[in-house]
């Protein structure tokens, strides 16, 4: 997409992810967030000498799920190496990761809000390095120091690299908001943002419209959030614009995002591959995977988002926005469908009330879909709904009434009252009072204003308490309205 400057961004996303483990990718430490710090460590993951590694079979595992989850290809042999670099969270100086010989390869991601798919180039294995803390516990500052908590180092990540396939700042956040979808969805990860168990850094841009060329690109690091990964592009794009048209260079560099003032800063010149000095891992051999241990675990994936979405739409006769949202999570899609188990000829009804009454519901109470009104009880009473036996405002106070009481719909709307009145006597006795009362407004009707009927029905639904069945309410008034008046009634 081109700018009002007539320049086009390219976009690529570098996302670490923490896998779902137990303990650590090369030592038997608890992969726990929230543990005090430096309580969860050993000699292996403090680069003691003499430690050796021995890798987490679960977590190689979870990568290979994740891998072809996004269409990527596994390899049968992979190399773990040594990325070689000085910092103070990274105990032994240097991460064991992977580089020429990765896990996985060549895979593609179907974005959810836009219509395109982004290649990823690769997904590998490596360790985490352990977190800098600049405050100290609980808030507060330090006197010109900072700690370090070696808890994260050496829990289990795979990096995934796309390419650059992205042109705009929606584009990419709706990249990484699909991936999360594809973690949660295959249970490889939590996904958590906030605690830093999903991490993105952005490679950023920019070139004339219709150049192939790429230009410099520089890596903003570690955005914390969805929007702000947005917001980060959205300003490297434009800085990088600005750069240029005032007849500057854009330098090769690794930049931070200030979430408060909305803008990138600089950090650190790009290193290069050649600069962390890759080189085998002495100490692990060529991990080796067997085919029928791959196939094992492809078989095993769930049904990922956007094939649900396409199900929904082409067996359910959804839009393509509720199949969207209902696909949202693999805890909502399992709810719909269950209640659709329960009343199967009905799942477009079935889905506007989950959409609606449901995801509402949960919203105010701050509940999960596990604490929902159970989906049968949903289905019975969008069952009677349906039948007419309960117009849809009853309905809603019969919803309201049996969340969390374990009260079936059909005892709710007995005890309540609330069952629709489908008797003509009793109809044609609450339309006769209501003409009544409202001679006027009968009277403009009949003369030729046809807006005046909506006011009747609304009458006569109020004067039944909203238990009248609305189209025969609809039939007798009309029909009422056109009989010759009564003596003496206005005209």
């Amino acid at each position: 997409m081109a700018s009002e400057h007539g320049y086009e961004a390219v976009i690529g996303l570098e996302v670490h992810v923490q896998l779902r483990t137990q303990s650590k990718m090369f030592c038997r430490c608890a992969n726990r967030f929230g543990a005090e710090p430096n309580t969860l460590v050993c000699p292996l993951c403090l680069g003691y000498p003499g430690a050796l590694p021995v890798p987490n079979r679960h977590a190689i595992d979870l990568a290979i799920e994740l891998a072809l989850a996004i269409g990527c290809t596994v390899s049968p042999i992979s190399v773990f190496a040594r990325k070689s670099y000085f910092y103070p969270d990274l105990p032994k100086g240097y991460q064991i990761s992977q580089h020429d010989r990765p896990l996985a390869e060549a895979g593609l991601l179907p974005l959810t809000a836009h219509e395109k798919s982004v290649r990823i180039e690769r997904l590998h294995l490596e360790e985490d390095a352990g977190k800098l803390l600049h405050e100290a516990p609980g808030g507060g500052e330090l006197d010109g120091i900072s700690l370090v908590d070696y808890n994260r180092c050496g829990v289990p990540l795979v990096e995934i690299v796309s390419r650059p396939d992205m042109a705009t700042a929606a584009e990419a956040q709706d990249y990484l908001q699909t991936l999360h979808q594809v973690l949660l969805y295959t249970g490889t990860s939590d996904g958590s943002m906030e605690e830093g168990s999903l991490r993105c850094d952005a490679n950023v841009s920019v070139r004339k419209a219709g150049e192939t060329k790429l230009g410099t690109k520089t890596e903003v690091k570690n955005v914390n959030s969805f929007r702000n990964v947005g917001r980060a592009i959205e300003h490297e794009i434009e800085r990088q614009i600005g750069v240029l048209e005032t007849g500057g260079e854009i330098r090769q560099e690794t930049r931070s995002f200030d979430a408060d003032a909305g803008v990138t800063r600089p950090m650190r010149s790009k290193e290069d591959a050649h600069d962390y000095r890759y080189f085998p891992e002495p100490d692990l051999p060529p991990l080796v995977l067997e085919s029928d241990r791959v196939r094992a675990l492809a078989a095993s994936l769930p049904e990922l988002p956007w094939q649900k979405r396409a199900r929904f739409v082409a067996t359910y006769g959804l839009p393509a926005g509720d199949a969207h949202l209902l696909a949202g999570s693999r805890e909502l899609a399992e709810y719909y469908e269950s209640a659709v188990a329960a009343l199967p000829n009905r799942p477009k009804q079935v889905a506007n009330w989950v959409k609606t009454e449901v995801l509402r519901e949960l919203k105010e109470r701050k509940f999960t879909i596990a604490e929902a009104l159970p989906p049968a009880r949903l289905a019975a009473l969008v069952g009677l709904v349906d039948a007419g036996s309960l117009s849809s405002s009853a309905g809603k106070e019969v919803f309201a009434a049996i969340w969390g009481s374990g009260e079936e719909p059909a005892a709710a709307v007995d005890r309540l009252g609330l069952a629709q009145v489908s008797d003509q006597g009793q109809v044609a006795g609450w339309i006769e009072a209501v003409l009544a009362e409202n001679a006027g407004p009968a009277a403009q009707y009949r003369a030729g204003k046809p807006a005046t009927f909506g006011f009747l029905v609304g009458q006569v639904m109020k004067r039944s308490g909203g238990r009248a069945e609305p189209q025969l309410v609809q039939r007798l008034l009309r029909a009422a309205l056109e009989a010759k008046p009564a003596a003496g009634s206005a005209s």
